[in-house]
């Protein structure tokens, strides 16, 4: 069995191939992956023994370039996105039995062209499940693309919210499917996901409420045992002390701004902790050279939370699950997309905060510290931490391999 895993984002998007990779290749597939050129996705792919075919440009470079992605700007960048994909996914899924799509919506819907062209198998995976069409809640809007305030019906709502998508992305992949012999899609969102699309991510966290609109699987977080070793700086950080409070945003540190570093360190400070910050690709820094802060780069997080007081954090999905996996309470700042939906989560389930809104003072982030930090948060994030499952990519690939080895001519999750 040969299988093709495909993304564009950020390393949340790129990591839980990661893990999907490794238990294929357990199994005994062969796996290639398509992602974002970057050079540290690459190096950790190629970690695990997985090639890989660079897609589109730098995913970081994208991210910190300006301006940034603006409803202005999306469909010229998504008419980009897919051309790049039929530049080398024709070759690199080639003799693949099944393709494994994920990431940003053009993106999937490029894959999915990629592989009704070639004619084998397809599956649609996502790593939050508020871009799935459900009669329960309401669609996330686009970024200058505000849904009528007098809408309040969910339906009617996805229902506009598939128009946006078309508006933003139908014509980019219609003229790449037009030029590939291929016949137009008319509803971008329900092509791309197909009938009975993946939820990869963990369901006490994430818990999917079944419909009769849409067939979802939910395997749980795609995410591997992590063995790397922290470096000996670190190590000897934590070992020096308290246990201290870790702040990163990740990829969106950037939009966390050049301020987030100070403030938040400022903050952990007010508390008595020591502050760990995560660099991510803003390159955060430290702001002097006391002793009780220290600056990270990439490391093993799921080593680093079982070992810190809190996690401050954007609240992509991956960090999420790793600090809840970790039994670390939790403090989500989050800056777009899906974040408040995770920062919401935490919040609900009691193992953490939500701070309100994007951006922190000294004051905020204090306030949502003193209750991270109260002993009832901590032993509720402990509790947790014992529920949230670790076979979610095991699930996923034995599924993939089960569904895919019954012969299907259109192969697994297809339309």
């Amino acid at each position: 069995m040969r299988v093709l895993l495909s993304t564009y984002g950020s390393r949340g998007d790129v990591e839980p191939l990661v893990g999907l990779a490794v238990r294929l290749r357990e199994l005994g597939a062969e796996v290639r992956v398509c992602a974002p050129p970057d050079e540290d996705f690459a190096e950790r792919l190629a970690g695990v023994g997985v090639s890989v075919v660079g897609v589109g440009k730098s995913a970081r470079a994208l991210t910190t370039a300006a301006p940034p992605p603006s409803p202005g700007n999306l469909p010229q960048r998504a008419a980009e996105l897919i051309a790049s994909q039929w530049q080398v996914m024709p070759a690199a899924a080639q003799g693949c039995d099944v393709l494994v799509a994920t990431g940003a919506m053009p993106a999937i819907a490029g894959a999915r062209s990629v592989a009704e062209k070639l004619g084998i198998g397809y599956v649609s995976a996502i790593f939050q499940q508020l871009t799935l069409p459900s009669p329960r809640r309401p669609p996330l809007a686009y970024p200058g693309r505000p849904f009528p305030p007098e809408v309040t019906d969910n339906r009617a709502l996805w229902e506009l919210d598939a128009r946006s998508i078309d508006a933003l992305f139908g014509e980019a992949l219609n003229t790449t499917r037009a030029s590939a012999g291929l016949p137009p899609v008319d509803n971008v969102r329900d092509y791309a996901f197909g009938d009975r699309p993946w939820l990869a991510t963990d369901p006490v966290l994430d818990p999917w409420l079944e419909t009769a609109d849409l067939d979802v699987v939910q395997t749980g977080a795609w995410a591997l045992p992590d063995e790397r070793p922290l470096p000996a700086e670190l190590v000897a950080f934590l070992d020096a002390g308290a246990p201290p409070v870790y702040v990163g945003f990740g990829s969106m540190a950037v939009r966390a701004g050049e301020e987030a570093g100070r403030v938040a360190i400022e903050a952990v400070r007010s508390q008595g902790r020591r502050v760990l910050v995560g660099r991510g690709w803003a390159e955060l820094g430290l702001i002097d050279d006391r002793d009780d802060c220290f600056a990270v780069g990439e490391v093993n997080h799921q080593q680093l939370f079982e070992r810190v007081a809190a996690v401050v954090h954007h609240g992509g999905a991956g960090t999420t699950t790793t600090a809840a996996r970790a039994g670390a309470p939790q403090v989500v700042v989050p800056q777009l997309a899906d974040q408040p939906y995770w920062a919401a989560r935490v919040a609900e389930l009691g193992i953490g905060v939500a701070h309100d809104g994007p951006v922190l003072t000294v004051r905020s982030l204090s306030a949502a510290l003193r209750t991270a930090l109260d002993p009832e948060t901590g032993s509720r994030a402990k509790a947790m931490a014992g529920a949230v499952r670790t076979d979610g990519a095991m699930v996923a690939a034995r599924l993939l391999l089960d569904t895919a080895g019954r012969g299907s001519q259109d192969g697994p999750a297809s339309s």
